[in-house]
């Protein structure tokens, strides 16, 4: 197969074994963005010789053409690419630019009869500094994030203590409503009061003596009643 074989040119008289199997390289390049930023990328790339045109090859390149020219054309490339975008969009839009690397990189090598058949990133880092300033971002949009959340609670809060309020206040209004109205209202709200405590004291094992009115349970005296009755309607007021 292919894969396996080797060729041989002949050049002066002596034969020069070529490896034209596909070889992968790790190249390095650092480079700098659209927003000046700098960008430390590695590509992989997997080249062979094009099996007709050795002599070519060896007459300009010699053996070692990899060596020669993928680390040249590699930065080349890299740089006319990457200058194209900004830091950010080197991440978001990773792929194309890996295509447009690798449709770059295939015709360039392709001057030197080389043939490429995987170009792909395997690294992409930026300086510390910028990424100490995206962390810093991030942090600050979090911080941003969680005092609008916490305003946003506070307002909730304040509009339940104003709905609260208003709630309770317009039951006074009725209650003073309904006193005004029904003054049986208040000998039924003495009676309830009375069976609450005579219901909590019964649950006692101590003896508790009470009067009548500590039990709310004289309801002829009304005396009580215009009292809580005047107190009831000044606070509706």
């Amino acid at each position: 197969k292919q894969w396996y074989q080797r060729r041989v040119a002949i050049t002066a008289g002596r034969p020069i074994i070529f490896d034209i199997r596909a070889t992968p390289r790790r190249i390095t390049s650092p480079t700098g963005s659209k927003d000046l930023q700098t960008v430390n990328i590695s590509l992989r790339v997997l080249s062979r010789p094009d099996p007709t045109a050795l002599q070519t090859i060896y007459r300009k390149l010699s053996v070692d053409f990899n060596d020669r020219v993928l680390p040249s054309i590699v930065n080349e490339v890299l740089k006319s690419v990457v200058a194209q975008f900004n830091a950010s969009q080197l991440i978001t839009q990773r792929q194309l630019v890996s295509d447009m690397v690798r449709e770059q990189l295939v015709e360039r090598a392709s001057d030197f009869n080389i043939i490429l058949e995987d170009v792909a990133i395997t690294d992409l880092t930026f300086s510390q500094q910028y990424t100490a300033a995206v962390e810093a971002k991030q942090i600050a949009q979090q911080e941003a994030q969680r005092a609008a959340i916490l305003v946003e609670k506070a307002v909730q809060e304040r509009q339940q203590k104003v709905v609260q309020a208003e709630g309770e206040t317009q039951a006074a209004l009725l209650l003073g409503e309904a006193i005004d109205n029904n003054p049986g209202y208040l000998k039924l709200r003495r009676l309830t009061a009375a069976r609450q405590i005579a219901s909590t004291i019964a649950r006692s094992q101590n003896k508790v003596y009470l009067e009548a009115d500590s039990l709310f349970l004289n309801i002829r005296d009304t005396s009580k009643d215009e009292e809580l009755t005047a107190t009831t309607s000044s606070k509706s007021k």
